[in-house]
This record gives structure tokens, C-alpha cells and sequence, in this order.
């Protein structure tokens, strides 16, 4: 029996955020963008959707005059990583 995957989850960058957060515990804005290679506007967007799914925290900071986007992953968000994981392997027959 195959469970839906989680749509949350279904995006790319949404996932690599989700897969550097499950080893790293939190992450910088800066460093999102780096292993995400994508744009600020679009890594703006996704972390959003990760945190209205309540997958992820978002601490928002300053740095000397520069502001600082800390990211954190929720239980509920390592929950749902873990789910999506074990799903994918179903389909996957693993």
C-alpha cells in the first residue's frame, strides 16, 4: 500500500532544506542558499512554506547592521521528514 507523499516535502529545495536540517539541527539563510543553489526569493519562499507546515523554526536576527535568518527543525518537521523517507522506500521497494 503506497501513502501519498507529503507535498509539503515533494519540492526539491523544500526537501534539501529539510535534509541539511535533519543533520545540522539549524542552519543560516546564507548557508541554505548555498547547498539549495537556488535564489533568494525562492529560498525566502520555500522556508516560509516550511514554516506555516510548522516543519521548521525560524529565528530572525541581526548581525552587526545585516539581518540573520537562523533555521530550526521542528519535531513535527522531523516527523514528517522521517515518514516522507520510509514512504519513498515503499515506492521505491527498498
Amino acid at each position: 500500500m503506497y501513502n501519498e507523499l507529503d507535498p509539503v516535502l515533494s519540492t526539491p529545495v523544500r526537501l534539501a532544506i529539510v535534509s541539511a536540517l535533519i543533520k545540522m539541527k539549524q542552519a543560516d539563510f546564507s548557508y541554505l542558499m548555498e547547498i539549495t543553489k537556488t535564489t533568494q526569493g525562492n529560498l525566502s519562499h520555500q522556508i516560509r512554506k516550511l514554516s506555516e507546515a510548522e516543519y521548521i523554526e525560524v529565528i530572525k536576527t541581526f548581525k552587526g547592521n545585516y539581518p540573520h535568518t537562523i533555521c530550526k527543525l521542528t519535531t513535527k518537521g522531523k516527523k514528517a521528514f522521517e515518514k516522507y523517507v520510509d514512504d519513498i522506500k515503499k515506492y521505491l521497494h527498498l
